[in-house]
């Protein structure tokens, strides 16, 4: 979902609901890697029972990664994708699975328009990016740099990972009880790379069934490109059609694999009581190479072509790059409902409190701080508090409301009226608080970059870095430092050539030369950056004037045309709503504004009519490639539909522009900024496109059409008998599944052209990858359980659902910010230096100890036993204890320990006869051992310290610290099948 900073600001406020992933890692003999054997239980001793996988957040990082190597080639970038979900399958593991796989179908027009900012904008910055890269290295050359010979390649265009829509690239695993759902057999529609994907896709599930024994009775469901409907929409879709059967298992777990924010939304609208999101663990600062010397430490735009210096004596880490491979985190939905539950629950309401239908509120007001289909309201930034802002407007209104703002997808606009116009009271406010924050923290940078200047270290007088004139060739250090001559040369030029002002440079008020494009440089403070100039001051009286003037183009007494940008708006909010948590409600609405209006503007928005056309249709994968695709891509179209897009004469021209303002809207960057393009007109599009139509060739006809899922299993699996017994019926009718043979999961099935059968060849897409010569995996078209057009998805926690067993203990509600102060993100850690992500293996006990002779005087006075843990999920309790050491000083009394709860439901009470604890869990039973190990890495609060602050980070484990203490964290190696 489009609200930047989201996550950060939701692992900040409820930090426990972060816990990181233990992958296990295969292991090498003789120099042969041995494969993870995944029909091994779960080493995070936690089992899911459906695995969904979004692609969108696999393909991009494998295809064009940023901190290592690109793949060479398309085959390498399939190869990758397998290894990628290799892993997310090794973590997740388990008997039973589900994946639906779609890399973005057509999408609904809402969302069009935001793939279509983003890829014009990605084409814009990339085309931007080459041309100022080439410049400076001719601006190097010329000046006798030093660069390497410029390698020749052409630039991978990731706009080609927009299949037919949707988001750019969306399959997902998705499930219902034990099975696995995976990839499409109809290959993905919309561009040749997609298409092939979705070959690469069977064929990997294929292999996976026939090889893998964690695969064997796992049931697979692909859903590719050519399904309409967004990669997690589709999931969702899934689960709510799945939870609407009388077979289907209250206390299912679902694990769904992706980074968009909103994945933790759709994951609450489902109520299911056990759901996890698995996503790579965010770290932000990683180094890269400069794209023209390929050294580290410097960007393009700093690049001086220095010679490179030797590394290593004798130079043998020449090429080496710091590679560190990526790890992975759990969300834990269920601890993010207990969060929720205790800051929404309401006394002495007007009406019964319902904890359901409050979650469903809270997901609906975070719709006001953006999403991928509406822009957010200007008075509400999610950095400056803005939820907790709604949250205690909604809990001070809703005892005058009489009842919730939504319910099973549908607003109560009377009641959300109230919610808004409450906002719309504070907005001057707000607004006029920004400022002062905004002047305030400038403020302190500037006084924090001239402390740094003045507490620079003093050069030595005449020694190699004594200040020289610039350019002074004839210096002895220049001579004895070419590099250091170079450099200053070269800086000397780059100052001239900036300070010196062109005829057509003008000045400010104030002297300094204005740069252009509404952006100037305070001549006090030669250090600060460009700022934009902001016309609207929406903290200065007649902001909502200059507001409307400035971005609409209207004035603001036009009660019109506000109006009708607000019915727009409220229009968006219900379609959003309707969107997660029943389907879409019409494919062809969008929001027809790059703005959004102010939340005072919301006064009689109850008799706004809120209902959507029905029977409208999605579009096709190559018409979506049209509304969305910039001309730079247009290689990736049939050429006479290319030619639209190019064609001074085309009646849609105008859809392509080469060119396009971008508006900061106060933002400092322009990834943050509105892209102003124009909204492409359906009807237009459609007319120009028949005319295109007879032009395209059988395989492209093919890539243009819609499909539909389609379910695999192996010989193992007790469907794959009556799925082969279909095919030999040779008969056309759908059947349904027979829900004791698949784990509970409804559905219909029909025959598929392209199935993969059983003793038939799967020929392997990828040179490099052997065929399939003894296949015994079978595959057949799936269908979801079909409603009525009216049905309602209920939005409840179904009956016979089992409440997980509670995590968060006092001390953790200590640690949320509910202070209501503005928030900058941190890189992930707040003000208190308490880190966000809790790094399990800093208090995962694996057996190894400290002895005592190694421990400090009166270190371990009165250990005590711990409790077993039962899970290495589990978080050790935060308190007062004197008897432990100074590190562990915020445990709480001897008396009250008793062990933390496991982060997820775990077995009860071992009682006689039972199965044995594994042997460290036996180890934490056993009376007066204490395990520092336990405990290593942790910082104030008890909280684990930042992997970079962590001494003992990186080290084998047994391998001994500096502390004495030997490394518990699982070794990190990557995992590989054979």
């Amino acid at each position: 979902m489009g609200v930047p900073a989201f996550f950060r600001w939701l692992s900040r406020k409820y930090p426990s609901i972060i816990v990181n992933c233990i992958e296990e890692k295969a292991k090498e003999c003789n120099g042969v890697k041995v494969p993870i054997d995944t029909s091994k239980p779960n080493p995070n001793e936690v089992e899911f029972d459906n695995l969904y996988l979004d692609m969108n957040g696999i393909i991009h990082p494998c295809t064009h990664p940023e901190d290592k190597p690109a793949p060479k080639n398309e085959d390498e970038m399939m190869v990758a994708i397998f290894e990628y979900i290799d892993r997310i399958f090794n973590i997740d593991r388990r008997d039973c699975l589900d994946a639906k796989s779609d890399p973005s179908p057509p999408a609904p027009r809402a969302k069009m328009n935001q793939q279509r900012s983003r890829r014009f904008r990605a084409s814009k910055e990339g085309m931007e990016a080459a041309e100022e890269k080439q410049k400076i290295r001719q601006e190097i050359l010329a000046k006798g740099g030093f660069l390497p010979p410029e390698e020749v390649k052409e630039r991978f265009d990731s706009n080609c990972i927009t299949p037919v829509s949707g988001l750019a690239l969306n399959p997902a695993i998705a499930g219902a009880e034990p099975w696995f759902n995976s990839f499409p057999s109809n290959p993905l529609q919309g561009t040749e790379f997609m298409d092939n994907l979705a070959k690469c896709l069977r064929y990997y599930i294929a292999d996976r069934l026939n090889s893998d024994p964690g695969w064997k009775n796992l049931t697979v469901i692909l859903s590719d490109a050519s399904a309409p409907g967004e990669g997690e929409h589709k999931i969702m879709d899934y689960i709510r059609r799945q939870r609407a059967q009388p077979n289907h298992d209250p206390n299912t777990h679902h694990c769904l694999c992706g980074a968009d924010a909103d994945l933790i939304m759709l994951g609450l609208a489902t109520h299911e009581p056990n759901f996890t999101i698995i996503r790579e663990e965010f770290k932000p600062n990683k180094p890269k190479p400069c794209a023209l010397c390929n050294q580290m430490g410097h960007e393009v735009k700093d690049c001086q072509g220095l010679p490179r210096e030797k590394q290593g004596k004798h130079d043998q880490f020449a090429d080496t790059l710091p590679v560190s491979e990526q790890e992975f985190i759990f969300i834990r939905l269920c601890v993010l409902r207990e969060y929720l539950e205790r800051e929404l629950t309401m006394a002495s309401l007007p009406f019964t409190f319902d904890f359901e239908r409050s979650v469903d509120d809270w997901v609906f007001m975070c719709f006001f701080v953006g999403n991928d289909f509406l822009p957010h309201l200007p008075s509400l930034e999610i950095r400056e508090g803005a939820i907790d802002r709604l949250v205690n407007i909604y809990k001070n209104v809703v005892h005058k409301t009489g009842g919730y703002l939504t319910e099973s997808g549908f607003v109560n606009l009377q009641r959300v009226q109230m919610i808004m116009l409450a906002v719309g009271e504070v907005e001057d406010s707000i607004f006029k608080k920004r400022k002062d924050d905004d002047d305030n923290f400038k403020r302190r940078q500037k006084e924090k970059r001239k402390r740094l200047k003045r507490d620079q270290p003093s050069f030595i007088p005449g020694g190699q870095f004594s200040p020289q004139a610039l350019g002074n060739r004839s210096s002895p250090q220049a001579i004895c430092n070419p590099r250091q001559a170079a450099f200053e040369m070269r800086m000397h030029d780059r100052q001239n050539s900036t300070t010196a002002a062109s005829p057509n440079t003008s000045l400010t008020p104030d002297g300094s030369p204005s740069l252009g494009g509404g952006i100037k440089r305070k001549a006090e403070d030669s250090d600060s950056e460009p700022e934009p100039e902001d016309n609207i001051r929406l903290w200065e009286t007649g902001w909502k004037q200059r507001y409307y003037k400035n971005k609409f183009d209207v004035d603001a007494s036009d009660e019109k045309f506000r109006r009708k940008v607000v019915q727009s708006y409220v229009e968006g909010l219900c379609w959003v709503l309707r969107y997660y948590y029943q389907g879409c409600a019409s494919w062809n609405w969008y929001y027809p504004f790059h703005y959004a209006p102010f939340a005072s503007d919301f006064e009689g928005i109850a008799d706004m009519p809120s209902d959507f056309e029905k029977g409208s249709k999605p579009f096709k994968p190559l018409e979506q490639l049209m509304g969305v695709f910039p001309a730079a891509s247009g290689n990736f179209l049939p050429p006479t539909w290319r030619k639209l897009m190019t064609d001074p004469e085309s009646s849609i021209i105008d859809f392509y522009p080469e060119d396009f303002a971008i508006d900061l809207n106060g933002k400092k960057y322009a990834w943050q900024g509105v892209a102003l393009l124009p909204f492409v007109d359906e009807r237009r599009l459609r007319a120009a496109l028949e005319e295109v139509y007879p032009d395209l060739t059988p395989e492209e006809s093919r890539r243009n059409s819609l499909g539909g899922d389609v379910l695999f299993v192996g010989k193992h699996h007790p469907l794959c008998d009556f799925i082969v017994e279909q095919y030999k019926s040779k008969s056309s009718e759908a059947v349904d599944i027979p829900p004791e043979l698949c784990h509970g999961i409804q559905g219909k099935l029909t025959l598929n052209d392209n199935a993969v059968l059983p003793e038939q060849v799967v020929q392997s897409p990828v040179p490099m990858l052997r065929d399939l010569t003894q296949n015994s995996a079978v595959s057949i078209s799936f269908k979801d359980p079909q409603f009525a057009e009216d049905f309602v998805f209920k939005a409840t926690v179904l009956p016979g659902a089992k409440k997980p067993a509670p995590v968060l203990k006092p001390g953790d509600w200590e640690k949320t910010n509910n202070d209501g102060r503005p928030w900058r993100p941190q890189l992930g850690f707040n003000r208190d230096r308490k880190p966000v992500h809790l790094d399990q293996s800093a208090f995962r006990t694996l057996g190894h100890t400290m002895p005592r002779d190694r421990a400090m005087p009166g270190m371990y006075p009165n250990a005590v036993p711990l409790g077993a843990y039962g899970s290495p999920y589990a978080r050790p309790l935060m308190g007062s204890q004197q008897q432990i050491p100074k590190l562990l000083s915020n445990l709480r009394p001897q008396e009250s320990w008793r062990g933390p709860t496991p982060l997820f439901q775990q077995t009860p009470q071992r009682t006689a006869g039972a199965t044995p604890l594994l042997a460290w869990n036996r180890m934490l039973q056993s009376p007066n051992q204490f395990q520092p190990a336990q405990y290593q890495g942790l910082g104030p609060m008890g909280y684990p310290q930042r992997p970079e602050d962590r001494m003992d980070r990186g080290r084998q484990v047994g391998q001994r610290g500096p502390t004495g203490t030997l490394c518990s964290a699982p070794s990190r190696g990557f995992p590989s099948w054979g």
